[in-house]
C-alpha cells in the first residue's frame, strides 16, 4: 500500500495494528537482550537518528510502533525536510492559517493538482481561454473554432451548453466571464475582417441554474456589445452591468479608447431609457491603448486627485508621469541615464536584479532550471502575518452568525426542494418559465440602484507611452456611477444650426484647428489615469488574487536602457516570461519571479497567456508547451503540465483547489486532478499520465519514488538488522 495514502488514511491505526499483531504473539516471540537497547530508547536519541532519514525512511520507520511513530511525526523533522525536499528559503515561515509542518508537505505532495483526468477533444482548433463559474460546478472554454463550449466541471466533465458565434460574423472566442450570481456568461471574440481589422463585440448569454445534459434551451443570448479593439476582452462590472471599449483615431499615433457602461439586459419599454452610458475617455499616444480591462474591489485608500495629477507615481518598478501619461521617450528633455543601446536579444536571457529598472541580463542553460520560485519582500510578508491575525480574531466572532446563516440555509433549502419537487417535468417549457421571470427580474434590478450600491472598485488595464505594445498597468479609481435613467436629446434643431454657423465662423477665422498632439492643450477633454506602473516589457497577462490584494501580471521583459525610437517598433523581448505580483493597496510591487516560464513569438506577434490565482497556488500558461504550478505563499514551483502546443490559459476550480484546467494551441482542454482527489474518485491513478514534479525530480528526497511503489513496509516488525540498516 502507498506510504502516503497510508498515513493519510490510517494515521496512528496502522501503527495500533501493528501493536496488537506483537501483542498477540507476544506469547511466543521474545525481545532479546540485543533488541530491549532499542526498544526503550529515548525519544531524544530517535530523534537524533531520525533527522538523517529521508522522506519515505521516516514514514517507514514510523510505522514500526507507536513510540517511533510518534517521534516520526515531530514538527521540526518535517519542517527541516520541507525545507531541503522544495529547497525553500529557511526564512520563509509556514503558510499563514496552517500549524503543521506535516500536512503541509503533504499538501504539496498529495493534495496538488497532478494527474491527468481527462483529455478534452471536442475543440477542432486552439482553445485560447478558460474560466470557472464563481460556484465551481462550470468552466467555459473559447476556441479559434468560433465556439463557446460550457462544461460540467463534476467527473466525468461533459459540455451542457454550446453555441456557434460564427453565425454572427465571428472569427473566433478569446474570453469569457461568469458574473457574480453564475446567471449570465460574457462572452467576448473578434470578427471577422481585414487582416489589421481590430474590431470584437462581447455576447451575454443567460445561464440556466439546472443542468442536467446539452440542452440549447437553458443557455439564452442576452444582448450583442461592440467591442473595439477587441484585446479590450470586455468584463463584469457588477452584477448587470458590463464594461466594453472603442477606439477613436484623432491624429497621427494618437487616439482615445472610450469605456462605455452597458447593461446586460438591453431590452427596454421605451426608446428613451438608455442601455449604455460612457464611462471614461483616455487619451492615448505613440499608437497605444487601452486593453485587458478588469475590475477589482478597490482596497487602496483614496487618492488625492490634484497631486496625482501633476506628479509622477511612487513604486518600486520605473514608472512614467501620471498627467502626461503618454510622452513619447524620444521627445522627453528631463534628464534621464545614459542608455545601453541594444539591437539583438539572446534567445536564452535573464535579469540578474531589479533596482527601478532591469539590470544585466545573463544567459541561461535549457532544462528545468528556469522555473524560479517567487520572490516576496518583506511588506508582502508583514501583511500575511497581520491578515492572519486579524482572522484569528474574527473566527471566534464569526462562528455563532455562520451557524444561524447555515440553519436558515437550510431550512431555505429544504424549502427549495419541496418547491422543485412540485415542478414541471418538461424542461423547456420550465426554461421558458425561469427565463421570463429572470427578465422581468432582471429589468427591474437593471432600473434599481443596483450601482448606487455598489463600493468603489478599480478599473485596471494595460496600456504604452513608449511605443503600441502595452508595457504599463494603468489603475483608475471608479467612485460613485450613476446610469442615466432617460436619455439625453440633445439640442434642439435651432441650436444645431446656430452650432454649425459657429463652427463654420471659426473654421473660416482659423480657430477650429485642434492640436491632437499637445497633450497639455487637451488634456481637460479626457479622464487622468491615478497611477501607472512601468514594468519595461511587453505585458502579456494579468490575474487577481482570490481577495483582489494582489495582481500578477505576466511580462517578456526589454534589454535595459533600450532606446525606442519609432513607437511603430518596439524593442525586442526575452524569451523568458517574468512574473510581478503587485500590491493593490499600496499600488507597489512587492513580489517577482524572474525567467518563470518561456515563450517564443517576437513582439510583433506576442500574443495573451493567461495565468490564474488562488489561495494556495498560482498557474500560468507557456509557449514552451507546457503549463506551471507554483505554491504561492512559499514561491516554489511545483509542477508542469505538458501539452503538445503552446499552453493558452489555466484555471482553478474556486471551490477547489486541487482541480487545474488547462487550455492549449494543440486543440484540446486537460484537466489535471490532485492525488486525493483522484482516489476520493475511485480512479486507480496509475492508469493516468501526470504532470511533472520540478523540485522533487532534482531531489535525492523523491517523493515520486514514494508515491510510485507500492506495497512495502506493510509488515514491518521491530528488529535490530532494520534499525541498524536505517541509522546506516
Amino acid at each position: 500500500m502507498d506510504v502516503v495514502e497510508n498515513i493519510i488514511e490510517n494515521g496512528t491505526n496502522s501503527v495500533e495494528s501493528l501493536d496488537e499483531e506483537t501483542n498477540t504473539n507476544g506469547d511466543s516471540t521474545q525481545i532479546s537482550e540485543g533488541d530491549e537497547n532499542w526498544y526503550y530508547m529515548p525519544d531524544s536519541i530517535l530523534l537524533s537518528i531520525f533527522q538523517y532519514l529521508t522522506p519515505r525512511e521516516l514514514v517507514t520507520a514510523g510505522e514500526v510502533c507507536r513510540s517511533w511513530n510518534k517521534v516520526s511525526q515531530d514538527e521540526f523533522l518535517w519542517r527541516d525536510l520541507f525545507y531541503q525536499t522544495y529547497k525553500i528559503d529557511s526564512d520563509i515561515g509556514i503558510m499563514p492559517g496552517k500549524t503543521s509542518w506535516f500536512e503541509e508537505f503533504k499538501r504539496l505532495a498529495y493534495h496538488t493538482p497532478l494527474i491527468e483526468t481527462e483529455v478534452l477533444n471536442h475543440h477542432s482548433h486552439q482553445v485560447l481561454h478558460v474560466s470557472f463559474s464563481h460556484n465551481g460546478k462550470m468552466f467555459a472554454t473559447c476556441s479559434k473554432d468560433g465556439y463557446i463550449l460550457v462544461w460540467k466541471s463534476q467527473h466525468p466533465v461533459n459540455i451542457i451548453y454550446l453555441n456557434d458565434m460564427k453565425t454572427f460574423s465571428w472569427k473566433y472566442t478569446q474570453f469569457s466571464q461568469f458574473n457574480s450570481t453564475d446567471t449570465l456568461l460574457l462572452v467576448s471574440g473578434v470578427h471577422f475582417g481585414t487582416p489589421h481589422s481590430t474590431s470584437g463585440e462581447i455576447a451575454v448569454f443567460r445561464v440556466a441554474r439546472k443542468f442536467k445534459s446539452l440542452n440549447k434551451a437553458g443557455f439564452q443570448l442576452q444582448c450583442r456589445v461592440a467591442n473595439k479593439p477587441y484585446d479590450i476582452f470586455g468584463t463584469w462590472y457588477s452584477e448587470h452591468y458590463l464594461l466594453s471599449g472603442n477606439l477613436h483615431w484623432l491624429a497621427h499615433l494618437v487616439s482615445t479608447s472610450v469605456l462605455w457602461l452597458n447593461k446586460a439586459n438591453q431590452e427596454s419599454a421605451s426608446e428613451h431609457v438608455p442601455i449604455m452610458t460612457q464611462l471614461f475617455r483616455f487619451y492615448n499616444g505613440n499608437a497605444s491603448s487601452i486593453r485587458a480591462i478588469m475590475i477589482a474591489n478597490c482596497l487602496a485608500p483614496a487618492i488625492d486627485s490634484e497631486s496625482s495629477q501633476d506628479q509622477p507615481s511612487s513604486s518600486n518598478i520605473k514608472e512614467d508621469n501620471v498627467q502626461n501619461h503618454v510622452a513619447t521617450s524620444s521627445t522627453n528633455n528631463s534628464p534621464q541615464e545614459e542608455p545601453v543601446v541594444l539591437h539583438h536579444v539572446s534567445s536564452r536571457l535573464q535579469y540578474s536584479t531589479i533596482e527601478g529598472r532591469f539590470m544585466n541580463w545573463i544567459k541561461l542553460g535549457d532544462g528545468f532550471e528556469y522555473a524560479s520560485p517567487i520572490q516576496y519582500n518583506k511588506e508582502y510578508r508583514q501583511v500575511e502575518k497581520e491578515k492572519t491575525v486579524h482572522e484569528t480574531d474574527s473566527e471566534s466572532d464569526s462562528e455563532n452568525e455562520n451557524e444561524n446563516e447555515n440553519e436558515k440555509e437550510n431550512e431555505n433549502e429544504n424549502e427549495n426542494e419541496n418547491e422543485n419537487e412540485n415542478e414541471n417535468e418538461n424542461e423547456n417549457h420550465q426554461w421558458n418559465e425561469e427565463n421570463e421571470s429572470a427578465e422581468s427580474s432582471t429589468a427591474e434590478e437593471c432600473d434599481s440602484d443596483e450601482l448606487s450600491n455598489n463600493p468603489e472598485k478599480f478599473l485596471i488595464f494595460t496600456t504604452g507611452s513608449k511605443t503600441y505594445t502595452p508595457h504599463q498597468v494603468g489603475f483608475k479609481r471608479i467612485k460613485l456611477v450613476t446610469f442615466p435613467r432617460r436619455l439625453d436629446p440633445g439640442p434642439s434643431l435651432r441650436e444645431r444650426l446656430a452650432q454649425r454657423e459657429r463652427e463654420r465662423e471659426r473654421q473660416n477665422s482659423g480657430t477650429l484647428y485642434t492640436n491632437w498632439l499637445d497633450y497639455e492643450a487637451v488634456a481637460d477633454r479626457f479622464d487622468k489615469v491615478d497611477h501607472l506602473i512601468d514594468l519595461h516589457g511587453h505585458i502579456i497577462g494579468m490575474g487577481l488574487s482570490p481577495d483582489h490584494r494582489y495582481l500578477y501580471v505576466n511580462t517578456r521583459p526589454w534589454p535595459r536602457g533600450y532606446v525606442i525610437t519609432n513607437p511603430l517598433q518596439p524593442p525586442p523581448i526575452a524569451q523568458e516570461i517574468d512574473i510581478h505580483v503587485i500590491d493593490l493597496v499600496t499600488l507597489k510591487q512587492v513580489g517577482t519571479m524572474l525567467r518563470a516560464h518561456k515563450a517564443y513569438t517576437p513582439n510583433n506577434e506576442c500574443f495573451f497567456i493567461f495565468l490564474d490565482v488562488c489561495n494556495e497556488y498560482v498557474a500560468s500558461g507557456a509557449e514552451d508547451k507546457h503549463g506551471y504550478l507554483w505554491d504561492r505563499h512559499y514561491g516554489v514551483c511545483l509542477t508542469k503540465f505538458p501539452h503538445s502546443d503552446v499552453v493558452n490559459s489555466v484555471a482553478f476550480n474556486p471551490k477547489d483547489p486541487e482541480m487545474l484546467v488547462t487550455t492549449s494551441d494543440d486543440y484540446t482542454v486537460k484537466i489535471w486532478r490532485s492525488r486525493a482527489m483522484v482516489k476520493s474518485l475511485g480512479l486507480n491513478e496509475h492508469s493516468f499520465n501526470r504532470g511533472m514534479e520540478l523540485l522533487i525530480k532534482e531531489s535525492s528526497l523523491s517523493l515520486v519514488y514514494l508515491l510510485d511503489h507500492n506495497n512495502y513496509a506493510c509488515d514491518i516488525h521491530l528488529n535490530t538488522n532494520m534499525i541498524e540498516h536505517i541509522y546506516a
